[in-house]
Protein backbone atom coordinates (compact mmCIF):
# COMPACT_ATOMS: atom_id res chain seq x y z
CA UNK A 1 0.00 0.00 0.00
CA UNK A 2 1.88 3.26 -1.43
CA UNK A 3 -0.55 5.25 1.33
CA UNK A 4 -1.37 7.59 -1.69
CA UNK A 5 -4.16 9.29 -3.14
CA UNK A 6 -3.63 10.95 -6.67
CA UNK A 7 -5.89 14.03 -7.81
CA UNK A 8 -6.01 16.69 -10.26
CA UNK A 9 -5.07 20.38 -9.62
CA UNK A 10 -2.84 22.07 -6.87
CA UNK A 11 -2.93 21.79 -3.44
CA UNK A 12 -6.52 23.70 -1.74
CA UNK A 13 -8.44 22.42 -5.11
CA UNK A 14 -11.52 20.96 -4.19
CA UNK A 15 -10.18 17.68 -5.64
CA UNK A 16 -7.85 17.74 -2.63
CA UNK A 17 -10.77 18.45 -0.18
CA UNK A 18 -12.71 15.57 -1.77
CA UNK A 19 -9.38 13.21 -1.13
CA UNK A 20 -9.12 15.17 2.59
CA UNK A 21 -12.67 14.28 3.44
CA UNK A 22 -13.06 10.18 2.35
CA UNK A 23 -9.21 9.32 2.83
CA UNK A 24 -7.86 11.56 5.38
CA UNK A 25 -5.09 9.10 6.47
CA UNK A 26 -3.79 8.98 3.21
CA UNK A 27 -0.97 11.47 1.33
CA UNK A 28 -3.11 13.51 -1.23
CA UNK A 29 -0.73 13.65 -3.95
CA UNK A 30 -1.75 16.93 -6.76
CA UNK A 31 -1.13 15.91 -10.67
CA UNK A 32 -1.66 18.47 -13.43
CA UNK A 33 -4.11 16.55 -15.90
CA UNK A 34 -6.86 13.57 -15.43
CA UNK A 35 -4.65 12.26 -17.61
CA UNK A 36 -1.50 12.25 -15.26
CA UNK A 37 -3.77 11.51 -12.11
CA UNK A 38 -4.54 8.51 -13.98
CA UNK A 39 -1.05 7.40 -14.59
CA UNK A 40 0.26 7.80 -11.05
CA UNK A 41 -2.43 4.85 -9.99
CA UNK A 42 -1.09 2.54 -12.75
CA UNK A 43 1.99 3.53 -12.49
CA UNK A 44 2.38 2.40 -8.72
CA UNK A 45 2.66 6.00 -7.07
CA UNK A 46 -0.22 6.14 -5.59
CA UNK A 47 -2.90 3.45 -4.65
CA UNK A 48 -5.98 6.11 -5.47
CA UNK A 49 -7.50 8.32 -7.83
CA UNK A 50 -9.85 10.95 -7.20
CA UNK A 51 -11.53 11.90 -10.10
CA UNK A 52 -14.83 14.43 -10.75
CA UNK A 53 -17.44 12.97 -12.87
CA UNK A 54 -20.14 15.54 -12.32
CA UNK A 55 -21.29 18.54 -10.75
CA UNK A 56 -25.21 19.25 -9.79
CA UNK A 57 -25.24 23.12 -11.35
CA UNK A 58 -22.91 22.43 -14.70
CA UNK A 59 -23.33 18.68 -15.65
CA UNK A 60 -20.35 15.93 -16.24
CA UNK A 61 -16.88 16.70 -16.35
CA UNK A 62 -15.44 17.64 -19.55
CA UNK A 63 -13.73 13.99 -21.06
CA UNK A 64 -13.98 12.09 -17.41
CA UNK A 65 -16.40 10.04 -19.51
CA UNK A 66 -13.86 9.21 -22.18
CA UNK A 67 -11.13 8.87 -20.14
CA UNK A 68 -13.07 6.23 -17.49
CA UNK A 69 -13.34 3.03 -20.02
CA UNK A 70 -9.56 3.97 -21.03
CA UNK A 71 -7.99 4.04 -18.01
CA UNK A 72 -7.57 0.44 -17.15
CA UNK A 73 -8.87 1.51 -13.35
CA UNK A 74 -12.08 0.32 -11.54
CA UNK A 75 -14.30 2.25 -9.42
CA UNK A 76 -14.19 1.00 -5.79
CA UNK A 77 -15.72 4.13 -3.97
CA UNK A 78 -17.74 7.45 -4.63
CA UNK A 79 -17.92 10.83 -2.66
CA UNK A 80 -19.69 13.94 -2.78
CA UNK A 81 -18.57 17.27 -2.09
CA UNK A 82 -20.44 20.34 -1.14
CA UNK A 83 -18.87 23.00 -3.02
CA UNK A 84 -18.60 25.84 -0.52
CA UNK A 85 -17.00 29.21 -1.74
CA UNK A 86 -15.02 31.77 0.51
CA UNK A 87 -13.03 34.56 -0.06
CA UNK A 88 -9.52 34.60 1.10
CA UNK A 89 -7.38 37.20 1.25
CA UNK A 90 -3.66 37.80 2.86
CA UNK A 91 -3.19 37.97 6.75
CA UNK A 92 -4.95 41.81 8.32
CA UNK A 93 -6.91 42.54 5.44
CA UNK A 94 -10.79 44.05 5.57
CA UNK A 95 -13.50 43.47 3.02
CA UNK A 96 -13.68 47.42 2.43
CA UNK A 97 -9.78 46.80 0.96
CA UNK A 98 -10.20 44.33 -1.49
CA UNK A 99 -11.20 45.57 -5.05
CA UNK A 100 -10.77 42.41 -6.93
CA UNK A 101 -11.22 38.39 -6.74
CA UNK A 102 -9.75 35.95 -8.89
CA UNK A 103 -10.80 32.46 -9.41
CA UNK A 104 -11.87 29.86 -11.66
CA UNK A 105 -14.35 31.47 -14.23
CA UNK A 106 -16.86 28.95 -13.03
CA UNK A 107 -16.52 30.15 -9.25
CA UNK A 108 -16.83 33.49 -10.60
CA UNK A 109 -20.11 33.08 -12.21
CA UNK A 110 -20.95 31.40 -8.80
CA UNK A 111 -20.27 34.41 -6.39
CA UNK A 112 -22.36 36.81 -9.05
CA UNK A 113 -24.64 38.08 -6.00
CA UNK A 114 -21.94 38.50 -3.77
CA UNK A 115 -19.38 39.96 -6.06
CA UNK A 116 -21.83 42.88 -7.43
CA UNK A 117 -22.92 43.62 -3.41
CA UNK A 118 -19.28 44.76 -2.89
CA UNK A 119 -18.55 46.01 -5.95
CA UNK A 120 -15.77 43.60 -6.28
CA UNK A 121 -14.10 43.16 -9.65
CA UNK A 122 -13.48 39.06 -10.99
CA UNK A 123 -9.99 38.75 -11.93
CA UNK A 124 -10.35 35.24 -14.27
CA UNK A 125 -7.30 32.46 -12.52
CA UNK A 126 -6.38 29.26 -14.34
CA UNK A 127 -7.86 27.49 -11.23
CA UNK A 128 -9.52 27.97 -7.73
CA UNK A 129 -6.00 26.83 -5.19
CA UNK A 130 -3.90 28.28 -7.91
CA UNK A 131 -5.60 31.55 -7.74
CA UNK A 132 -5.32 31.41 -3.98
CA UNK A 133 -1.73 30.52 -4.05
CA UNK A 134 -1.40 33.72 -6.32
CA UNK A 135 -2.85 35.79 -3.82
CA UNK A 136 -0.62 34.58 -1.20
CA UNK A 137 2.27 34.79 -3.63
CA UNK A 138 1.00 38.60 -4.25
CA UNK A 139 0.85 39.66 -0.89
CA UNK A 140 -1.55 42.58 -2.35
CA UNK A 141 -4.67 43.41 0.38
CA UNK A 142 -6.74 44.75 -3.00
CA UNK A 143 -6.75 41.84 -4.43
CA UNK A 144 -8.75 38.24 -3.17
CA UNK A 145 -9.05 34.65 -3.91
CA UNK A 146 -12.22 32.31 -4.16
CA UNK A 147 -11.60 29.23 -2.89
CA UNK A 148 -11.61 26.04 -0.65
CA UNK A 149 -11.27 27.09 3.35
CA UNK A 150 -8.54 24.25 2.88
CA UNK A 151 -6.62 26.66 0.26
CA UNK A 152 -6.71 28.88 2.66
CA UNK A 153 -5.35 27.09 5.57
CA UNK A 154 -2.29 25.78 2.83
CA UNK A 155 -1.32 29.01 1.71
CA UNK A 156 -1.48 30.98 5.00
CA UNK A 157 -5.14 33.32 3.85
CA UNK A 158 -7.44 34.63 5.78
CA UNK A 159 -11.05 34.06 5.85
CA UNK A 160 -13.17 36.95 5.10
CA UNK A 161 -16.57 35.69 3.89
CA UNK A 162 -17.69 31.78 4.09
CA UNK A 163 -19.84 30.27 1.82
CA UNK A 164 -20.66 32.98 -0.24
CA UNK A 165 -21.88 31.17 -3.61
CA UNK A 166 -25.23 32.17 -4.72
CA UNK A 167 -26.87 28.71 -4.51
CA UNK A 168 -26.75 26.42 -2.10
CA UNK A 169 -27.22 22.91 -3.30
CA UNK A 170 -23.91 23.00 -5.41
CA UNK A 171 -22.18 19.72 -5.24
CA UNK A 172 -19.33 17.96 -7.08
CA UNK A 173 -19.78 13.72 -7.58
CA UNK A 174 -16.29 12.25 -7.67
CA UNK A 175 -15.12 8.43 -8.14
CA UNK A 176 -12.26 7.14 -6.63
CA UNK A 177 -10.15 4.26 -8.77
CA UNK A 178 -8.35 1.69 -8.24
CA UNK A 179 -5.85 -1.05 -9.81
CA UNK A 180 -8.26 -3.74 -9.12
CA UNK A 181 -11.49 -4.32 -9.13
CA UNK A 182 -13.54 -5.24 -5.75
CA UNK A 183 -16.57 -7.00 -7.15
CA UNK A 184 -17.33 -8.32 -4.29
CA UNK A 185 -17.32 -5.93 -1.77
CA UNK A 186 -20.63 -5.43 -0.83
CA UNK A 187 -21.28 -2.36 1.83
CA UNK A 188 -23.82 -2.87 4.51
CA UNK A 189 -26.45 -0.17 2.72
CA UNK A 190 -27.63 0.45 -1.17
CA UNK A 191 -24.43 -0.69 -4.06
CA UNK A 192 -23.29 1.11 -7.09
CA UNK A 193 -22.80 -0.28 -10.54
CA UNK A 194 -21.21 1.91 -13.35
CA UNK A 195 -20.70 0.37 -16.89
CA UNK A 196 -20.51 1.08 -20.45
CA UNK A 197 -22.32 0.23 -23.32
CA UNK A 198 -23.13 0.25 -27.64
CA UNK A 199 -26.13 -0.21 -28.54
CA UNK A 200 -26.32 -2.84 -31.65
CA UNK A 201 -27.37 -1.12 -34.89
CA UNK A 202 -30.96 -2.21 -34.86
CA UNK A 203 -34.31 -0.28 -34.26
CA UNK A 204 -35.22 0.86 -30.95
CA UNK A 205 -32.30 -0.50 -29.80
CA UNK A 206 -32.03 1.95 -26.80
CA UNK A 207 -35.27 1.17 -25.90
CA UNK A 208 -35.30 -2.25 -25.65
CA UNK A 209 -31.88 -2.75 -24.27
CA UNK A 210 -33.37 -0.51 -21.33
CA UNK A 211 -36.58 -2.86 -21.06
CA UNK A 212 -34.82 -5.27 -18.93
CA UNK A 213 -33.81 -2.37 -15.98
CA UNK A 214 -37.71 -1.50 -16.21
CA UNK A 215 -39.20 -5.19 -16.03
CA UNK A 216 -36.86 -6.07 -13.24
CA UNK A 217 -37.13 -3.43 -10.59
CA UNK A 218 -33.46 -2.24 -11.13
CA UNK A 219 -33.33 1.92 -10.56
CA UNK A 220 -31.19 3.61 -12.95
CA UNK A 221 -29.63 7.12 -11.52
CA UNK A 222 -27.72 7.79 -14.43
CA UNK A 223 -27.80 7.41 -18.39
CA UNK A 224 -25.24 9.70 -20.71
CA UNK A 225 -24.51 9.23 -23.86
CA UNK A 226 -21.64 10.64 -25.92
CA UNK A 227 -19.94 10.15 -29.34
CA UNK A 228 -17.00 7.72 -29.61
CA UNK A 229 -13.87 8.78 -32.07
CA UNK A 230 -15.76 11.92 -33.40
CA UNK A 231 -18.22 9.73 -34.95
CA UNK A 232 -21.90 11.20 -35.31
CA UNK A 233 -23.08 7.04 -36.02
CA UNK A 234 -20.74 5.85 -33.08
CA UNK A 235 -22.40 6.53 -29.66
CA UNK A 236 -21.61 5.43 -25.95
CA UNK A 237 -23.80 5.07 -23.21
CA UNK A 238 -22.07 5.50 -19.31
CA UNK A 239 -25.08 3.89 -17.03
CA UNK A 240 -24.76 4.35 -12.91
CA UNK A 241 -27.44 1.48 -11.77
CA UNK A 242 -28.82 0.77 -8.07
CA UNK A 243 -27.81 -3.01 -6.76
CA UNK A 244 -24.52 -5.34 -7.19
CA UNK A 245 -24.10 -7.56 -10.18
CA UNK A 246 -24.85 -10.74 -8.42
CA UNK A 247 -27.91 -9.75 -7.01
CA UNK A 248 -30.66 -11.51 -9.43
CA UNK A 249 -32.28 -8.35 -10.76
CA UNK A 250 -29.43 -6.92 -11.66
CA UNK A 251 -28.07 -10.19 -13.69
CA UNK A 252 -31.34 -10.13 -15.21
CA UNK A 253 -31.46 -7.15 -16.63
CA UNK A 254 -27.57 -7.31 -17.61
CA UNK A 255 -28.42 -10.39 -19.59
CA UNK A 256 -30.89 -8.38 -21.27
CA UNK A 257 -28.95 -5.43 -21.75
CA UNK A 258 -26.06 -7.77 -23.56
CA UNK A 259 -28.23 -9.10 -25.77
CA UNK A 260 -29.08 -5.89 -27.48
CA UNK A 261 -25.57 -4.55 -27.06
CA UNK A 262 -22.09 -4.64 -29.56
CA UNK A 263 -20.27 -4.01 -26.36
CA UNK A 264 -20.59 -3.65 -22.83
CA UNK A 265 -17.96 -3.01 -20.17
CA UNK A 266 -17.99 -2.65 -16.27
CA UNK A 267 -15.89 -0.10 -14.94
CA UNK A 268 -16.79 -0.70 -11.47
CA UNK A 269 -19.14 -2.24 -8.38
CA UNK A 270 -18.47 0.26 -5.08
CA UNK A 271 -20.89 0.97 -2.00
CA UNK A 272 -23.35 3.86 -2.35
CA UNK A 273 -21.71 6.99 -0.57
CA UNK A 274 -24.08 7.62 2.53
CA UNK A 275 -24.43 11.13 1.58
CA UNK A 276 -25.89 10.28 -1.97
CA UNK A 277 -29.25 12.53 -2.55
Amino acid sequence: MTGRIAFQGEPGAYSHQACHQAYPDLEALPCATFEDTIETVRSGRAELAMLPVENSTYGRVADIHHLLPESGLHIVAETFVRVHINLLAVPGTRLEEIEGTMSHTVLLGQCRNFLTKHGLKPVTGADTAGSARHVAELGDPKLAALASELAGEIYGLDLIARHIEDRAHNTTRFLVMAREPNLARRGDGKMMTTFVFRVRNIPAALYKAMGGFATNGVNMTKLESYMVDGSFSATQFYADIEGHPDDTNVRLALEELDYFTSSMSLLGVYPADPSRP
